[in-house]
């Protein structure tokens, strides 16, 4: 038997791969959904992204949706029929199969609401209704979803501007990249490659795949410059800044929790695209720096005085899509680099403090780094929670008002964070967003216009003490007067 490499994985040469339209996945009628698969776990809000990328993209030749996995089987009932058992795709084939009995059910006919008067279309969406196949799932997760998100999707077709450009656009020109194969051991094998190997279902990863498509066509030459940076970039580091930081920061800024940065949080980190968006007033303040940046970077004066403007990146913007995205983790992935070193730091050589700091701290700043740096419980996993909660509200102050009264906002972050440590014994990743979102200082800082709406804040004295090994600490909040 020949073989070929697809994806670091030995395959047979039955490997059949091409693209899709949605209407020609969903009319195969030889379609089934195996026994084996996992329950349908889409929630509305998946879908709600899916259509709002679908109508974000809908002027281009063609849009891809992601990829599916055949295995080709008979069928277990009628051995003289062929199936293609969706191995990997079946949540967004089953919401696209939702779509289309939607526009069927709510679009089709003259009463109607908003009902479709292109005979093509209709006569399309009729085929596809006879040829698509009808599942029946006995998991209660699974049904419960698909009522749902069939509530759901109904919702997003009867609206005015699901026009029927839009759902030609999403019949036949949305794509779905598609692998086949014969044997099941090599199908999943494949899938395997494809999901517990392949780098491309990291939420970064996916955010580098949008953010790429994003690019306007007058800025196709700078994309090897603009994403060099990511490209060299360890994967874990860039794993860490999204997941520990920018995550972190992004959501509970917003008064949302933040656990866990997974595939469902990219939305985050996606936003408006300059060229396509239309004029909303709230966008145009966005349009001006970004052009003026680059106005004020490609006069003829800076070949001169050699300045250059950096773009104003803030960590809870409305994100511009394509370029200035890169530009904006570039920026974020330096300054989290500044704020490491410019305050106490471990030397990572022999795991001892280093004393050597780049900015004069007053008051219990510098106390307070040294103390959090070396205090002999600072690698237990709540006190990780607990450091990780204190950098981000100091990165998140400093991002807004920069060094100004630094030192009283270290000393701020300290109490605020380090409270939560000495009141429990046992610290989870639970305890610290629960902690985050009932005492919420991000939200302070996101609506302050000074310093001081974030520094005058006035924070409890601690009464009583339950962790252990931490007396250090303690005596830290002694000497500041917050503890009893």
């Amino acid at each position: 038997m020949q073989t070929g490499v697809v994806g670091m994985t030995t395959v047979s040469s039955s490997l059949k791969k091409g693209v899709l339209t949605v209407r020609q996945l969903l009319e195969d009628s030889s379609l089934a959904i195996p026994e084996y698969q996992r329950p349908y776990k889409w929630t509305t809000s998946n879908i709600n992204q899916l259509f709002a990328d679908i109508a974000l993209h809908k002027d281009k030749s063609a849009y891809r949706l992601g990829t599916v996995v055949f295995h080709r089987a008979p069928d277990g009932i009628d051995p003289r029929k062929i199936n293609r058992n969706i191995v990997d795709g079946q949540q967004r084939t089953l919401s696209l199969m939702l779509a289309v009995r939607a526009l069927i059910n709510e679009r089709i006919g003259s009463d109607k609401r908003n009902s479709i008067s292109r005979k093509d279309l209709e006569k399309t969406l009729h085929t596809m209704g006879e040829n698509m196949i009808d599942p029946v799932f006995n998991n209660l997760i699974s049904q419960k979803n698909l009522h749902t998100n069939y509530l759901a999707v109904s919702r997003i077709v009867l609206r005015a501007e699901f026009t029927e450009e839009l759902i030609d656009f999403l019949l036949n020109k949305c794509e779905l990249v598609f692998f086949e194969l014969k044997d099941i051991s090599e199908a999943f094998q494949f899938f395997d490659s494809q999901n517990a190997r392949g780098r491309d279902l990291e939420p970064h990863d996916l955010l580098k795949a949008f953010h790429l498509r994003e690019f306007t066509a007058g800025e196709e030459h700078l994309k090897a410059e603009v994403v060099s940076h990511w490209e060299s970039s360890d994967t874990k580091k860039l794993a860490n800044l999204f997941a520990n930081y920018l995550f972190r920061i992004r959501n509970w800024s917003r008064g949302a929790s933040a656990r866990y940065f997974g595939k469902e949080d990219t939305h985050l980190f996606k936003g408006v695209n300059i060229d396509r968006i239309d004029r909303y007033p709230y966008v145009e303040q966005l349009r001006m720096t970004h052009y003026g940046v680059d106005d004020y970077n490609e006069h003829h004066h800076r070949r001169m005085d050699g300045s250059r403007l950096a773009f104003p990146f803030h960590l809870d913007q409305t994100i511009i899509n394509g370029r200035r995205f890169f530009e904006m983790i570039g920026h974020y992935q330096n300054e989290i680099v500044n704020y490491q070193h410019t305050f106490a730091v471990l030397d990572t050589k022999n795991d001892s403090l280093s004393k050597q700091k780049l900015l004069d701290l007053d008051g219990y700043a510098s106390s307070i780094f040294e103390t959090i740096d070396d205090y002999r419980a600072r690698r237990r996993t709540g006190d990780v929670y607990v450091r990780s909660m204190f950098d981000c509200l100091l990165i998140c102050y400093i991002d807004k008002f920069g060094m100004v009264e630094v030192s009283r906002a270290v000393e701020k972050a300290f109490i605020w964070a380090y409270s939560l440590r000495l009141k429990m014994q046992v610290l989870q990743l639970a305890s610290m967003d629960n902690y985050v979102l009932q005492n919420n200082m991000f939200l302070l800082i996101r609506e302050a216009t000074q310093p001081t709406d974030f520094l005058s804040v006035e924070l409890p004295v601690l009464q009583n003490i339950a962790a252990k090994r931490v007396e250090e600490i303690e005596t830290l909040f002694q000497e500041m007067r917050y503890c009893e």
